[in-house]
C-alpha cells in the first residue's frame, strides 16, 4: 500500500474506474450476445431490435474508450452482415 496521500487517492480512483469499465464491458458483451441469440433463433423482429441496441452500445463503448473506433466499425459491419443474411 502506498504511503503518500496522493498515491492512496490514485489507487482508490483506479479501483473505481476499473469497476466502471468492467460494468460497461459486461453490458457491451451482453448486448452482443442477445443479438447473436436473436439471429440464431431466426426471430427477425427481435433481431432488428437487438441490432439497434447493439449498435448503440458499441458506439457508446467508443465514446467511453472501451473500443477503438475501427474495432467498433468492424463489429457493426459484422452485425449488419449477420442481420442481412437472415432475410
Amino acid at each position: 500500500m502506498a504511503n503518500i496521500k496522493s498515491a492512496k487517492k490514485r489507487i482508490l480512483i483506479g479501483r473505481a474506474n476499473e469497476a466502471r469499465n468492467k460494468a460497461n464491458r459486461t453490458f457491451l458483451r451482453t448486448t452482443l450476445k442477445r443479438f447473436d441469440a436473436a439471429v440464431t433463433s431466426g426471430n427477425r423482429p427481435e433481431a432488428d431490435e437487438a441490432y439497434k441496441t447493439a449498435v448503440k452500445t458499441v458506439d457508446k463503448a467508443v465514446t467511453k474508450g472501451l473500443l477503438h473506433k475501427n474495432n467498433a466499425a468492424r463489429k457493426k459491419s459484422s452485425l449488419a452482415r449477420r442481420l442481412g443474411s437472415m432475410a
